[in-house]
């Protein structure tokens, strides 16, 4: 009778899960509810559509290319950033420049971290949840993103205990085809939680409540528009650092980590893009 307990640890992933995923989506629709009205009359800024569609690391991939883009900032495909003008034109702008240093070279990894850790994203994240735009973060830190993660993971696992079960030896007479049966419902529990989630609250974003996913719709996306800097932006705002059109300045995101350099040696590399 071991396969009762491995259906046990079915059903009690499955419906853990599948609990999570239907909270999560109650209550992104309570706050897309609050910001319905708030919605109408609101206009996202490039940030804003960063953090929504992204959160706060995106906030900072934006800022770092708009700053390179202007000439601001260079982006090295080696993954080093080196300060042009000190000035910043807004508070992300200052925090990127604050987190290169007063030496005025980095790594871009540890300068993203910093920047999207900084005083203007919490703010920001701030006005968006108290404006119906955004989903707070929970206790739990669940959102509809998570949530479809885990039942994903939920499905896997019952498919993996429902497999295990099969391959034990036979200690009952229950047929092995019946056990099978027992097991198939966990599995289109998840499933149809799946197909639901896809039909009710797609697209999945961790930030943006569905108040905020309307005003995400009618953003202008698209690269090719190199004239159209503000569409550019966008599409980096909305699909990240892989709608970065250069490949030098698409290159320079692609380091998480980096070797110091050796005496003599330039960090910036080939500054150009």
């Amino acid at each position: 009778m071991y396969w009762v307990l491995l259906l046990l640890s079915a059903w009690g992933v499955a419906g853990v899960a599948c609990a999570r995923l239907c909270l999560a989506a109650v209550r992104a629709a309570a706050v897309g509810t609050t910001g319905a009205a708030t919605a109408e009359g609101h206009d996202l800024t490039l940030y804003e559509a960063a953090f929504l569609c992204g959160g706060p690391r995106r906030v900072a991939d934006v800022t770092l290319v708009s700053m390179a883009r202007r000439r601001r900032l260079l982006l090295a495909r080696t993954g080093w950033a080196t300060v042009v003008d000190p000035r910043g034109r807004d508070e992300m702008e200052r925090s990127v420049i604050g987190a290169i240093g007063p030496e005025g070279q980095s790594l871009i990894a540890p300068v993203r971290a910093a920047a999207a850790t900084a005083a203007p994203v919490r703010d920001m994240a701030d006005r968006l949840v108290r404006a119906g735009l955004a989903v707070p973060e929970d206790g739990t830190g669940t959102t509809i993103v998570d949530g479809v993660r885990q039942v994903r993971f939920a499905a896997l696992a019952v498919v993996g205990l429902g497999a295990a079960a099969l391959l034990l030896p036979a200690s009952s007479e229950l047929p092995r085809h019946v056990v099978a049966l027992w097991f198939a419902l966990p599995l289109i529990l998840t499933l149809s939680c799946l197909v639901i989630a896809r039909i009710e609250v797609h697209p999945y974003t961790r930030r943006a409540s569905p108040a905020g996913q309307r005003l995400l719709g009618t953003l202008p996306r698209g690269t090719r528009g190199a004239g159209d800097d503000r569409t550019y932006l966008t599409s980096v705002a909305v699909r990240g650092v892989r709608a970065v059109g250069e490949p030098d300045l698409r290159a320079a995101f692609a380091h998480r980590e980096h070797p110091h350099p050796r005496r003599g040696q330039d960090p910036g590399g080939a500054r150009g893009h």
